[in-house]
């Protein structure tokens, strides 16, 4: 882990909707070699608060009002290729983990954890480390491993598909369209589709027979 002094600080922004636990993970980032340099309390303004900033690290929650942490990954990752955006949150759902690590995220970490552990993960991403629980990371390698979306395994079409692993992602209907050329009412027929042929209720059943291969 990286702890000369004449390093200059980890400038961090945190997005976390809970005051009172915005300030506690203000409080425990206030150590030599860390730097907090801007707070939001939702993806919207997050994005409104990073223009003009330099962050090294964004630590996002996973559960915020209006855009999901995981939207908010999938807007800054690509804009932002020097800051790693590491998810901080109360989830251990291994459709979690993989949704925020497909979309751009550098790490996934929890909020039971130790105060002096969040420290040492932050610090040890200047050196490569991967930010995330032991148990966490061998569920995501096993969930990355595994053949998943097999139209022929689900009855869905080569397009069922397409549209299933965007759901997954957590895209809505509008922003599938627009992904895949189509129409948001094309969209929610394939969606219906979907869920008749897995035999699923809803969208996020749909999601977590997607990342248990079907």
């Amino acid at each position: 882990m990286t702890t000369d002094s004449r390093v200059a600080p980890l400038r961090v922004m945190l997005v976390e909707d809970h005051p009172l636990v915005r300030a506690a993970i203000r409080q425990t980032l206030t150590v030599p070699g860390i730097q907090v340099i801007a707070e939001a309390s939702s993806a919207e303004q997050a994005m409104d608060v990073v223009r003009g900033k330099t962050p090294d690290v964004m630590l996002v929650d996973l559960d915020l009002p209006g855009m999901s942490g995981v939207q908010l990954v999938r807007e800054l990752a690509p804009r932002m290729p020097d800051c790693k955006i590491v998810m901080l949150t109360g989830s251990m759902r291994t459709e979690d983990v993989v949704a925020a690590i497909r979309n751009g995220a550098a790490g996934y970490l929890t909020k039971d954890m130790a105060p002096d552990a969040l420290v040492r993960s932050l610090l040890g991403l200047r050196d490569g480390d991967l930010p995330m629980p032991r148990k966490l990371a061998a569920q995501l390698m096993k969930q990355l491993l595994k053949p998943i979306g097999s139209a022929h395994a689900g009855g869905l079409s080569e397009r069922e598909e397409e549209v299933l692993r965007l759901v997954a992602d957590g895209l809505t209907d509008r922003e599938i369209g627009t992904a895949l050329g189509i129409s948001p009412r094309t969209v929610g027929r394939h969606v219906g589709s979907i869920l008749d042929k897995l035999g699923v209720r809803n969208r996020a059943e749909a999601a977590r027979r997607y990342y248990q291969g079907l």
